[in-house]
């Protein structure tokens, strides 16, 4: 028996695969990897796919490090664009759009540290009207908030807050000086404890290992997340990260195989930098992924819900809401 199907069964008895498990699995053949991995999506999760949007809720002058951010204010870059809070009226006419467009999640971003308990104030009320007027599921990731901050939010009729690891704890202080591992880990907890489900997943490309994605998916694992952003660093001139190189759509397909093995019944969700797969992310759509982000990301080009509609129906997959 070889190694990925000894651990596609252990998986499939309800097992947990363990880091020593995983790390064997990244050097097994990848068609028979991303075939079990793909096995192992259609057999716990069947042929459901989780697709969301997000709005740049609030752009630029972030005073955060993040050595691939184009809107961090430590380095030069051509993302010249600053604006506020959007306002209640712009953000519900987003949601509409998005909902006409049959996206079931929306998600708020905003750049910065964290937003201060004004700008909640005032995007809980975008919230509530949002969710009276539109519909549709609101998620938010508004940086390293408080718990009180989140029940607020919670309370508005947000679902889901978000708060990417980026990478594992060991090679985090390597793209971020501003704040911690631990910063981040706080967060997540308190965004749970009040309710929201929680979205937590990283970048692949930023110089970390193998081990490095291995471990950042154990910690997200271990925090019961059950939403897995997975980004392809897309380097852009100006910040530190400009010159690394781009992964492979292999490179990225054995990731997200791996993952699926660690997480079996996540929503492995591609992200930013899918648009330089080549394929839009079909292959790894086939490699255990079963989420996207659709349309633009927050300061590059994305692809369209047309697009992305037209390749899931290929493909076979039935957009809905996964893992509430």
């Amino acid at each position: 028996m070889t190694v990925v199907e000894e651990m596609k069964q252990k998986v499939l008895s309800g097992e947990w695969i363990t880091r020593e498990d995983a790390i064997r699995l990244t050097g097994a053949p990848l068609e028979e990897l991303t075939g079990a991995a793909d096995e192992i999506r259609q057999r716990v999760c069947q042929n459901g796919f989780d697709i969301c949007t997000i709005v740049n809720g609030k752009c630029g002058k972030c005073s955060e490090d993040c050595k691939y951010c184009a809107q961090s204010v430590h380095y030069q870059t051509a993302c010249s664009d600053s604006y506020p809070l959007l306002s209640t009226k712009e953000l519900v006419e987003e949601a509409r759009h998005n909902k006409e467009q049959n996206v079931l999640r929306y998600s708020i971003v905003t750049s910065g540290r964290a937003l201060s308990d004004r700008e909640v104030d005032q995007v809980c009320e975008s919230i509530r009207a949002i969710r009276e007027e539109v519909g549709i599921e609101v998620c938010v990731s508004f940086g390293l908030l408080k718990e009180e901050q989140f029940r607020k939010i919670y309370e508005a009729g947000g679902t889901r807050a978000h708060c990417n690891l980026e990478t594992s704890e060991r090679f985090f202080k390597e793209i971020c000086t501003t704040h911690s591992y631990q910063d981040k880990l706080e967060t997540l907890k308190a965004a749970k404890r009040t309710g929201l489900s929680v979205c937590s997943g990283g970048i692949l490309g930023l110089g970390e290992t193998m081990e490095d994605r291995i471990d950042m998916v154990l910690t997200a694992r271990e925090l019961g997340v059950k939403s897995i952003p997975v980004n392809v660093l897309n380097p852009i001139p100006g910040t530190p990260f400009e010159h690394r190189r781009v992964l492979t759509n292999e490179e990225v397909c054995r990731c997200v195989a791996v993952f699926r093995f660690l997480i079996p019944d996540a929503s492995i969700r591609l992200a930013g930098g899918r648009g330089l797969l080549g394929d839009q992310g079909e292959a790894c759509f086939k490699s255990g992924a079963n989420a996207a982000i659709s349309g633009d990301m927050l300061t590059t080009a994305g692809i369209n819900m047309e697009t992305d509609m037209e390749l899931l129906t290929r493909l076979g997959f039935e957009v809905k809401l996964l893992n509430d």
